[in-house]
């Protein structure tokens, strides 16, 4: 399934896409695409239905973030070894986990407004894993049982705060509007191996970053797996699996990094597309 949230900002209604991609609402069989929705139990009831019996929602409906009420927004640092180099670090020998503030997830189509006093706003495409059933101090084996399914996120970054100012990656990565997700979530049986996706990125049309999730250090299963042995993972925590190179601080001579009037496209194979406005920053 693909499983969607349309409307206002803050007032998204849960939705499900249909075999021609037209949103079909799911308000009277779920409250959101959230919490226990994403349960096991839930998502097979969702999917016994019928898409096509469902109301179908008129118009061209603004995306909101594909999940709702996100508790935990978890992200891995340097998890491709080709970014890790372009980035100066070495690799880590364990995960590198950090948060994102819940409040910067937007949807994936909104504008990506520019923070105050930033000078090095960048983009970073990401697979996003989707929690749907309460894990702790999982086995490895049992860690996929622990997944609800999988989106595109854009882990939009101010290089400045992340690096420059005591090095803090949260500040870095928290700012309104720096957490795109969807357009959909797919469930876990509509991605065959979450390890062998393509994805991409451009801004203003010109291809900034290739890869495939099969060159992450960390596959899926590992990073759910550890990261239950630290934190309880909740139904909708959303876990972002790091980004391939090309990401603007990485060019050479010269970074390139986003400004006020850029277009930022992204996609993943299964996952769908994002595009994004570059914005000045207003109240």
């Amino acid at each position: 399934m693909k499983l969607v949230r349309y409307g206002a900002p803050g007032r998204e209604k849960p939705g499900m896409l249909d075999g021609q991609g037209r949103i079909r609402d799911l308000s009277k069989i779920v409250p959101d695409i959230a919490g226990d929705a994403l349960s096991p139990k839930s998502l097979a009831k969702l999917a016994r239905l019928k898409a096509d019996k469902l109301p179908l929602v008129r118009g061209n409906p603004r995306l909101g973030p594909c999940v709702g009420r996100v508790g935990n927004f978890i992200a891995i640092g340097l998890n491709y070894a080709d970014h890790a180099a372009e980035a100066g670090m070495a690799l880590p020998k364990e995960p590198l986990i950090f948060n994102k503030a819940p409040s910067c997830i937007c949807g994936p189509n909104d504008p990506t407004m520019i923070p105050k006093d930033s000078t090095k706003l960048d983009y970073e495409i990401e697979l996003g894993v989707v929690i749907g059933s309460r894990a702790r101090y999982l086995a490895k084996d049992k860690a996929m049982d622990a997944v609800a399914g999988y989106c595109l996120a854009n882990d939009v970054s101010e290089r400045v705060f992340q690096i420059e100012r005591s090095g803090q990656f949260c500040k870095g990565k928290s700012c309104e509007t720096f957490g795109p997700l969807g357009p959909w979530l797919a469930t876990r049986d509509e991605i065959a191996d979450p390890q062998k996706l393509n994805m991409w990125l451009t801004v203003n049309g010109e291809s900034r970053q290739n890869g495939s999730t099969g060159t992450m250090v960390f596959g899926v299963e590992h990073l759910v797996w550890y990261c239950s042995q630290f934190f309880v993972l909740e139904p909708g925590d959303v876990i972002i699996t790091g980004t391939p190179p090309g990401v603007g601080m990485g060019f050479k001579p010269e970074p390139k990094f986003l400004k006020a009037g850029d277009t930022v496209r992204l996609g993943i194979d299964g996952l769908g597309e994002q595009q994004q406005k570059v914005v000045k920053f207003r109240m």
